[in-house]
C-alpha cells in the first residue's frame, strides 16, 4: 500500500505567537507569491491561514522510512534556511492564537474562500485554527476500495483517541483533548452532509459513495455554490479521492514530530491487513466512541486501544514496527493532548510545555521516548 503524508506546522516567533508569515516565507523562497513550491525534498505549501505551513514528502512511498527521510530532510533545509527567524511547531490547533491575529491567505484561490466563507463563516477557529496530519492511503479496485474505506470508519474514533493534541484554546485548557474536531465537526454545520460528524456512514458501493456526494453537491448548486461541488469539499473523517486513487484521513490532529506521525501511519496500515478487529461498525456507536475520544483521549478506550496494537504488531512490517512503539506509549501514557494538560494542570507554563513540542519536531523525537 503507497503512502502519502500532509502535515500542517504553525509559523511562530520565539515566544510562539503566531506569525501570519506564509507567504512571505514562500516568496523568499521563490522569489514570488506561490500556493505550493519545490523545496528540496519536500513541497511547502499555504493553508487557508496564513500563520500555517503545509509541508509534504516529494514522492509517496511503499515504505515509511523513505517518507520520513524526506521530511526530516526537509524540515532540516526549513530550520537552516531560517534558523533564529521562524520556529515551527505541530499540534492539532494553534494553542494561543486568537481569531482575530489569524488572516486568510488572499494571493490566489479567493473565489473558493468567498464561497465558503459566506456559507459557513470561515472566520472561525474550525477554519483558521487547525492542523491536521492527513494520511493518504491508494487503493485497488472499487472491492478493495469499498472494504478499506468501511474498515477505516470503524478505526477513527481510537485513531482520534491516540492522535488527539488540541486541548488547548486561546490558551486556555478547555477539558476536551481534540478541540480541533470540535470545531471542525460544525464548521459547516448548515449543510450537516459534508463532515457528517465526523465518522462516515457504511457504503455498499462506490455508486453509493457518489450518490451521497451527488447530494451534498445538489444542496450546494442550490445556493449558487457550484465552484465547490469537487470531491475535496466532503470533510467527514475519511474520504475518496478518486483523482489520486487513494483514500485521505482527515479526523488526525497534527502530531509533535515526523516520526509520531509515522507512527500513526504505521498503526493505520498494519490495522487495515487484519481480517477481523475488535471494534464496533453500528453508526451510532461509533459516533459515541468518537465522542468520547475527542473528550478525553485514550482515557477512556485503553482496553480496546491495547487489543488493537497487539492486533497491529501481528500485521506489521518491519518497516512499521520501527515505529509503532510510539502508538504503544501513547495508549500507556496518553494522547499528548492528555499530557500536556497533566502538564499545564499542574502548574508548569505553557511556553514551557510547548518549547518542549517544538524541539521535539526540530529534531524529529517522539514525546516521552
Amino acid at each position: 500500500m503507497t503512502t502519502g503524508t500532509e502535515h500542517e506546522y504553525s509559523i511562530n516567533d520565539g515566544e510562539f505567537h503566531a506569525l501570519p508569515v506564509s507567504d512571505l516565507i514562500l516568496r523568499e523562497i521563490c522569489g514570488r507569491f506561490e500556493s505550493e513550491i519545490l523545496f528540496g525534498d519536500v513541497l511547502l505549501g499555504k493553508e487557508l491561514q496564513k500563520t500555517v505551513l503545509e509541508m509534504v514528502p516529494r514522492s509517496p512511498s511503499a515504505d515509511l522510512a523513505p517518507l520520513e527521510a524526506q521530511l526530516t530532510k526537509g524540515m532540516a533545509k526549513f530550520n537552516h534556511v531560517f534558523s533564529g527567524r521562524y520556529q515551527l511547531l505541530g499540534l492539532g490547533m494553534h494553542p494561543l492564537a486568537r481569531i482575530d491575529e489569524i488572516p486568510v491567505w488572499d494571493h490566489d484561490e479567493g473565489e473558493y474562500y468567498d464561497v465558503y466563507d459566506r456559507l459557513f463563516n470561515i472566520r472561525q477557529h474550525g477554519w483558521l485554527n487547525i492542523q491536521a496530519l492527513q494520511v493518504n492511503l491508494s487503493y485497488g479496485n472499487s472491492r478493495n476500495l469499498v472494504g478499506t474505506y468501511n474498515k477505516l470508519r470503524t478505526l477513527l474514533p481510537y485513531l482520534i483517541a491516540v492522535t488527539a493534541s488540541s486541548p488547548l484554546v486561546e490558551g486556555r485548557l478547555t477539558g476536551t483533548c481534540d478541540n480541533r474536531l470540535v470545531y471542525y465537526r460544525e464548521n459547516q454545520k448548515e449543510i450537516p452532509q459534508i463532515c457528517n460528524g465526523i465518522i462516515p456512514a457504511k457504503i455498499r458501493s462506490v455508486a453509493d459513495y457518489h450518490a451521497r456526494h451527488e447530494q451534498i453537491f445538489s444542496e450546494l448548486r442550490s445556493l449558487g455554490a457550484d465552484i465547490l461541488c469537487e470531491e475535496w469539499v466532503d470533510s467527514g473523517g475519511v474520504i475518496i479521492r478518486f483523482s489520486r486513487k487513494c483514500l485521505e484521513i482527515k479526523a488526525l490532529d497534527e502530531q509533535e514530530s515526523i516520526r509520531s506521525d509515522m507512527a500513526v501511519c504505521a498503526f493505520v496500515r498494519s490495522l487495515l491487513r487484519c481480517r477481523a478487529l475488535p471494534v464496533e461498525s453500528d453508526h451510532t456507536a461509533l459516533v459515541d466512541l468518537a465522542e468520547d475520544a475527542i473528550q478525553h483521549g485514550t482515557a477512556g478506550l485503553k482496553a480496546e486501544l491495547g487489543q488493537l496494537y497487539d492486533a497491529a504488531w501481528q500485521k506489521a512490517t518491519a518497516d512499521e514496527r520501527q515505529y509503532l512503539p510510539v502508538i504503544k506509549d501513547r495508549i500507556a501514557q496518553g494522547s499528548l493532548a492528555e499530557r500536556m494538560t497533566r502538564r499545564i494542570s499542574q502548574g508548569e507554563p505553557i511556553t514551557s510545555v510547548l518549547n518542549d513540542m517544538a524541539d521535539c519536531l526540530r529534531t524529529n523525537r517522539s514525546y516521552g521516548l
